[in-house]
């Protein structure tokens, strides 16, 4: 088995992948969408039917989201390991389709890249599945017993119905290698392995000051304002270089392994020209965002703007995002927010924090020997001397469960995806070669590993 060079005509390989791939993107398989429940049902029974076709036997478990995850296998032969495969086939929503460039779900090309809803998250992996597996069959097959696990709720399901599934029914899913493709190389071309990823939690924050709206010129300036509350709040979350803290917590760990170059960093943020980035001139990327528990606030309510008036406001909300790294506990740390946040409550404002969604941060050896193995494989289908070994600033809470269940079972993860793909974005797209060059290593380890 031989890594594509990379030139953008068409080989039977890649000729099949874009088929395959084709057919994934068609289906606007949004889950917890009533409108599109057929949608994903068409995505899941084609899922099922080509994994059939490849010879494997094919069961689909009804998870407690309404979403059934496929379970395709192969019984071990000669006392060899078993080996799980994971991807999913549901998507985030395309949101304004006239947005794209072209149809999010009808794979395009366009300078060597292939766009579509899914292309890359996670369509494009299950794509890279089905092609390492015609790959090994092609080069003289494997005694390994082989799980394939393609889930329909990784994106919206909001109930974990995977993880459920896994704790009730432990023996569908016990392999001694676990390979998660959802997540990718650091730049197309450079074969990664990702070890670790943040978990964290979701924390609303409400602020009330007032019985009601006051007139902002008979009482403000003497009148407590909740929105101003809340800022005080949310800036007592951060230094001035805006890093954050939380009292109590440790956040000033170092990353120690591959660096997150600042340029590169900058790129993938899409950071404004002009704007800086956060931290010290001692503080990398890395450092930032896969070493440090860190804050964000992705919502804010107050008066809106268009509704704005001359008034104090009585009432104000904010919804935040915490991330914890691989080493810590989100629990803990979400629980400490909780109590920094009371604690940074000015003008005895009475404040409301929630706390839900907690997971807890993953992380891996890259010297166990699957790890290492598929690290080698990834490697040789480069034509690499070095494999990158970085960590992820996301959460998949799935990694968690599996790690909790099978304590002696290997898991690695990588896939397709890298940041010019624009996951979860308009014209998400994925690079083909990619799909093909991790094929190639995927199909190698399942040939190697256990010998």
């Amino acid at each position: 088995m031989t890594a594509q060079n990379g030139s953008q005509n068409y080989t039977p390989q890649r000729d099949r992948i874009f088929n395959d791939l084709s057919k994934l993107v068609s289906f606007n398989s949004v889950h917890s969408t009533p409108e599109l429940a057929d949608q994903h049902e068409d995505a899941c029974a084609w899922t099922a039917n080509a994994l059939g076709d490849l010879g494997l036997d094919v069961t689909r478990y009804p998870t407690v989201d309404d979403a059934d995850t496929i379970v395709a296998k192969r019984e071990p032969k000669n006392g060899a390991p078993t080996v799980l495969l994971y991807s999913h086939y549901d998507v985030v929503p395309a949101n304004n389709p006239d947005a794209w460039t072209n149809s999010p779900f009808e794979l395009t090309e366009r300078d060597g890249r292939w766009y579509g809803r899914g292309a890359a998250d996670c369509k494009g992996n299950l794509a890279m599945h089905l092609e390492a597996l015609r790959l090994l069959e092609e080069n003289g097959g494997t005694d390994l017993g082989l799980k394939v696990v393609v889930e329909g709720s990784e994106e919206l399901g909001g109930k974990d119905g995977l993880g459920k599934l896994i704790v009730e029914k432990p023996e569908v899913f016990e392999s001694d290698a676990i390979l998660i493709a959802d997540s990718g190389n650091v730049a197309a071309g450079v074969p990664t392995l990702t070890t670790s990823l943040r978990g964290g939690a979701q924390v609303k924050v409400t602020v009330e000051t007032l019985d009601n709206q006051v007139h902002s010129g008979s009482y403000g300036g003497g009148a407590p304002d909740a929105a101003h509350a809340l800022v005080v709040i949310a800036n007592s979350l951060f230094d001035e270089h805006g890093r954050t803290t939380i009292d109590g917590v440790d956040t000033t760990a170092k990353w120690d392994g591959d660096a997150y170059d600042r340029e590169s960093f900058r790129q993938d943020a899409t950071v404004l020209e002009g704007v800086q980035l956060l931290g010290t001139a001692d503080d990398e990327p890395a450092d930032l965002v896969w070493a440090r528990p860190a804050v964000t606030m992705i919502g804010f309510t107050s008066t809106p703007v268009a509704e704005a008036m001359n008034a104090v406001n009585a009432r104000a909300e904010a919804q935040f995002n915490l991330r914890v790294p691989a080493g810590q506990s989100a629990a803990e740390i979400a629980q400490k927010m909780e109590q920094h946040i009371k604690s940074h409550t000015p003008w005895g404002a009475k404040v409301e924090v929630e706390v839900s969604g907690i997971n807890e941060p993953f992380a891996t050896d890259p010297s166990a020997g699957a790890v290492a193995a598929l690290g080698e494989c990834l490697k040789d289908a480069y034509g690499a001397d070095k494999l990158s070994v970085v960590g992820s600033g996301g959460s998949i809470p799935l990694t968690i469960t599996l790690q909790n269940t099978f304590p002696d079972a290997e898991i690695a993860l990588y896939g397709v995806e890298e940041p010019m793909c624009g996951i979860h974005g308009v014209d998400e797209s994925v690079d083909p070669t990619e799909i093909e060059r991790i094929a190639v290593a995927e199909a190698a380890f399942l040939q190697r590993f256990g010998k």
